[in-house]
């Protein structure tokens, strides 16, 4: 038999390799590739008989089956089973919310069903194609598996050599058929119809057999369409780039190959399926295979086997790709030592496999840099590729060139005029540096550190290129006649979110880490050439008051709403206690020292940018951009959305925190009046009859105020007060809720996501609301418990403007139903960590009490155009939070340690006619009540005596102002029906005099309708224009009359 003759032959050879080869260089030309169109049964039967079966043969040394039989036994004695399947795309795979490493940590159904996690939360999908059942990465320190030497000695001395050399790399080929193939590949450039009908054109087959070339090609990434000689393939290589060009500038690729060589490609695709099935048989057998894939090459010139894979990979079609890559999953990663060994590869090469792909065509997940994910994410391995390979600084060196491109004159970002498909793929790879972070190490060691350290610095220079991108200049006389780019700097923001997050919570995890991080990260912000800090400074006064500060107007300078630095700063400051990070700091790392250095910080200028950001985002919704178009619209939304304003809107709120914790409380609000350009109104020195230049001020003012609110009491955040992660995601969905029940669903949508994909709303929803079941039709909704109520904030720092509108009105009707005071008072926050607390000192310092008499006093003089309700209803909440504040102080200390005197202060600063000026305003009334209570409550506490008349405003009397208004107001409306119904029955009598002969020419048994058919032209020209003003429409004035000739 051949298999018999061929393993004798080999055997007896003195090169067995040698032999093996030259037996496959004479048999695969003569199965493969016969004919266009091959009969794929009987190829196969001859693939088997004639090579695979004599292959298993020599491999085994006897028979297959009964070699397999001893191995099937071998594997069934061994203790430890793997799963490792190897997902097919499409395929459901299964991922347990509450073990899993890392959200790309999947389950096969098989290993899902058997398992625990079963009775535990999970998630489903459809698996994009490539990956393993991760039951076999859970046991990171499992041990290596080994075959006995008694069992194995064969295997590792006898096949390690034939192994090497099988490769198709290595095999030399001697042909002497002259037959070619004109070969069409895939690509994603052409649609399934332009394929089509080039296919129709070139070589003349009808629309039935170029659909199914088509979807041969689509799906294998190739096909031979037509065999012949050299010439023949080459006009119609050329016929299928010609009409390939008439639709699209970019031709269909197209290649003539020997028939040999693509016999040897056919057998080589098939060769890889055989390998999986062999090395699948015993863990020995894969071993040996990894061993030959990883052995450095005999010439020191060339790459080991495997590196020479990945980095052809690029240049081989989709079907030799898949192959390749399920036969990399099925060995290299099934082991932990071959998977470090594979990592190294991957990582030495990773430059130029993300060229490879981004210069490709072809989606990720069949790109060999999809394989990422498969060791980036397995924790120990992350920690070693950081130490040996500095992953995270080659990482972002292959970022930074492939965006190099981008930069400006400036160094920063400038992306008009770029390439979309390009750019997505450049983002691609923050998925690997975001996998390398997933996990924060619990033990630190010196090279972790150094390494880490090196990571941070390298990140740094790429936010500083970020820092101040794509800067905008408010448009002055016309409308921006070309809507700027502006998708891709949020696009990239979007892209860096959660590796912000990252890095954050890495530095966290170690004092010496987060204060070298902290250092690296202030230099960086300060040696930003994008510093607008131009001009000198000034001085501003205002209530004896002086601030010495540089000129700024956000209207009239350009201004970025791109701040990655100033925010990642400011982040960095929370996780470390102040007092620590502005002393000298001498850090010691194993007994040596080795730098001292003092961080000097100017909060004017830390808050300076993030400021002007606010700023940006108010001049916005007050119209005064519009002539920038809708770019900067978006923008600011953006800058406000649940996607970005974790690390964008919420970290400047905390970096003005910051500030205002540092510097003196007058100077600080001076700043927030200059950059609002607010300074010389509320100063006396401005004034303006433009009715738009009044709109915009008072709209400003308005933000300016929320902008205070948002300072002094939004303190749910770690570090800012004492309140944990679940704290700050329950007061979210306590908000949520309070604009109306919501199902699960959009619950999830309007929070925001961690680097796992979850929200944490599982764990508090059941604390904070009651689940309704859905009726007949329709879904679940949550309602909020009623003791949560307490907690809402009406100026909630994530509300939208239609969300804000919303839950104020759904908590005044819900207050209005069950009887309860209707004002919406401001909620007890939690106090400040005690690096914060300066910042409640906003609330009585002279310049805050000068804003809020100025705008009082506005509202008393009646000048409509000077004041608006919102302005009021904010003064009034942030009168309500300092009284707030200041009650809580008297009630947890005695009045002489109280330094908080908002009330002392007021009293004497603002005139009690004012408050009973504005309690004549509907809308204000119930938050002037609640002011002058809390008046009465502090003033108690201060004196520890009975009510006082200070700054009460009596309720009965406001009780009766308001029922005196609404009779007033019925009254008028009254008597002007009254006077309309005189008007409309004096005109009606006069007309019926004057037209006495219409009811003459009406016959008594005539219908309405037909009375209205006569009537309508004579009325038409004899009444209604004499009474126009009285009565506009023609169908009320049948019927009035119809009515009185009843």
């Amino acid at each position: 038999m051949l298999f018999l003759f061929c393993h004798q032959k080999w055997q007896e050879a003195s090169n067995r390799g040698a032999a093996i080869l030259s037996y496959l260089g004479e048999q695969v030309p003569l199965i493969y590739c016969l004919e266009t169109e091959p009969q794929q049964g009987e190829e196969e039967q001859k693939v088997e008989q004639r090579l695979l079966h004599p292959l298993e043969c020599f491999l085994f040394g006897e028979d297959p089956c009964v070699g397999l039989e001893k191995l099937q036994q071998y594997n069934s004695s061994s203790s430890a089973q793997q799963c490792g399947r190897v997902f097919k795309e499409g395929e459901t795979v299964y991922s347990c919310r509450d073990c899993a490493i890392d959200p790309t940590c999947v389950l096969c159904i098989e290993c899902f069903q058997k398992s625990v996690h079963k009775s535990h939360r999970y998630k489903m999908h459809a698996s994009a194609g490539g990956g393993f059942c991760d039951s076999i990465r859970g046991a990171e320190a499992k041990v290596r598996y080994t075959v006995p030497k008694a069992s194995s000695w064969e295997v590792q001395n006898g096949l390690h050599l034939h192994f090497k050399k099988l490769t198709l790399f290595n095999v030399v080929f001697r042909v002497k058929e002259d037959t070619y193939f004109c070969v069409l590949y895939n690509d994603e450039h052409h649609s399934y119809d332009h394929v089509i009908y080039t296919l129709q054109r070139a070589i003349a087959c009808d629309q039935n057999q170029a659909q199914i070339y088509t979807a041969l090609i689509d799906k294998e990434g190739r096909k031979a369409v037509k065999r012949g000689t050299l010439r023949s393939c080459q006009q119609a290589k050329d016929n299928i780039r010609r009409n390939s060009e008439h639709i699209i500038q970019i031709p269909l690729r197209v290649e003539i190959l020997h028939t040999a060589v693509m016999a040897h490609q056919t057998f080589a695709l098939r060769l890889g399926a055989w390998f999986q099935k062999i090395i699948g048989y015993l863990v020995g057998l894969r071993e040996v295979f990894c061993q030959v894939a990883l052995e450095p090459a005999a010439d020191n010139n060339q790459l080991c086997l495997i590196s020479r894979l990945m980095l052809h990979d690029a240049k081989l079609y989709k079907g030799g790709r898949k192959v390749v890559h399920e036969l990399i999953f099925s060995s290299l990663l099934m082991d932990t030592e071959f998977k470090r060994q594979f990592a190294m590869k991957f990582t030495e090469h990773y430059k130029q496999l993300q060229e490879d792909f981004i210069s490709d065509d072809h989606q990720r997940n069949i790109s060999v840099t999809a394989l990422s994910v498969q060791i980036f994410t397995v924790p120990t391995l992350a920690r070693q590729l950081i130490e040996e390979g500095s992953v995270i600084k080659v990482i972002i060196d292959t970022v930074m060139d492939m965006m190099s491109a981008h930069l400006d004159s400036n160094n920063r970002f400038q992306f008009q005029g770029h390439n979309p498909d390009k750019f997505f793929r450049v983002q691609v790879i923050f998925h690997d540096l975001r996998y390398i972070l997933i996990s924060k190490p619990s033990v630190w060691t010196e090279t972790l550190r150094v390494k880490f350290l090196e990571g941070i610095r390298v990140f740094l220079r790429f936010l500083c290129c970020m820092q101040g991108m794509e800067e905008v200049k408010m448009q002055l006389g016309q409308h921006v006649e070309v809507e700027p780019e502006w998708e891709a700097g949020f696009t990239l923001q979007m892209q860096l979110r959660h590796i912000l997050a990252m890095f954050q919570d890495w530095c966290s995890s170690d004092e010496r880490v987060l204060l070298l991080a902290f250092q690296e990260c202030h230099r960086a912000l300060m040696s930003c050439t994008n510093q607008p800090f131009r001009s000198e400074p000034t001085d501003s006064y205002m209530c004896k008051q002086i601030l010495h500060a540089r000129p700024y107007k956000v209207s009239q300078e350009p201004v970025s709403i791109h701040l990655p630095i100033s925010r990642l700063l400011a982040e960095v400051r929370l996780l470390r206690n102040e007092a620590v990070m502005c002393e000298c700091l001498a850090l010691s790392f194993t007994g040596v020292y080795l730098c001292v250095f003092q961080v000097q910080l100017n909060f004017t200028e830390l808050a300076e940018q993030p400021l002007r950001c606010v700023v940006l985002a108010a001049q916005v919704c007050a119209d005064m951009w519009r002539r920038n178009g809708l770019s900067l619209v978006s923008q600011v939304y953006y800058y406000q959305d649940v996607k970005c304003r974790d690390e964008m809107f919420d970290k400047d709120v905390i970096m003005l925190q910051i500030a205002a914790s540092k510097m003196d409380p007058n100077h600080f609000l001076m700043l927030v009046l200059l950059r609002f350009e607010l300074f010389d109104i509320f100063n006396g020195n401005s004034s303006s009859k433009d009715q738009e230049v009044l709109k915009q001020w008072n709209r400003l003012t308005e933000e300016m105020l929320y902008l205070i609110i948002i300072i002094v009491g939004e303190r749910y955040v770690p570090g800012i007060s004492h309140v944990t992660k679940e704290d700050v995601t329950m007061r979210e969905v306590i908000h949520l809720l309070c604009i109306q029940p919501m199902a699960h669903s959009s619950l999830v949508k309007s929070l925001p996501e961690n680097e796992s994909h979850e929200t944490g709303l599982e764990t508090v929803i059941s604390k904070v609301a009651i689940f309704k079941k859905p009726g007949v039709s329709g879904h679940g909704l949550y309602e909020l418990k009623k003791e949560c109520l307490k907690e809402f904030n009406p100026f909630f720092y994530h509300y939208s403007r239609p969300q804000h509108s919303k839950a104020e009105e759904a908590q005044k009707k819900r207050r209005t139903q069950e009887s309860s005071d209707k004002a919406l008072r401001p909620p007890v926050p939690p106090p400040f960590c005690p690096a914060f607390s300066n910042i409640v000192y906003l609330l009585c310092c002279d310049i805050f009490i000068h804003i809020l008499k100025r705008i009082f006093q506005k509202a008393a003089e009646d000048r409509s155009n000077r004041w608006t309700e919102p302005m009021i209803q904010r003064a009034l909440h942030l009168v309500g939070q300092a009284l707030l504040e200041e009650k809580t102080q008297l009630e947890s200390s005695s009045t002489e340690e109280v330094t908080f005197d908002f009330s002392l202060k007021a009293q004497s600063k603002i005139s009690p006619f004012v408050f009973s000026e504005i309690v004549q305003t509907p809308s204000c009334c119930q938050s002037v009540c609640l002011s002058c209570k809390m008046f009465e409550v502090v003033k108690c506490l201060r004196e520890k005596s009975g009510p006082v008349a200070s700054f009460s405003v009596d309720h009965s009397t406001v009780q009766d102002k308001e029922k005196a208004e609404r009779k007033r107001k019925a009254e008028a409306a009254k008597a002007h029906r009254q006077k309309i119904m005189a008007q409309m029955s004096a005109m009606q009598k006069n007309f019926i005099e004057s037209n006495k002969m219409l009811y003459d020419n009406v016959p008594e048994s005539s219908s309405q309708s037909d009375a209205k058919k006569t009537l309508k032209p004579i009325i038409n020209e004899a009444f209604v224009a004499s009474s126009r003003d009285i009565i506009t429409d023609y169908n009320d004035l049948y019927c009035l009359f119809t009515h009185c000739i009843a």
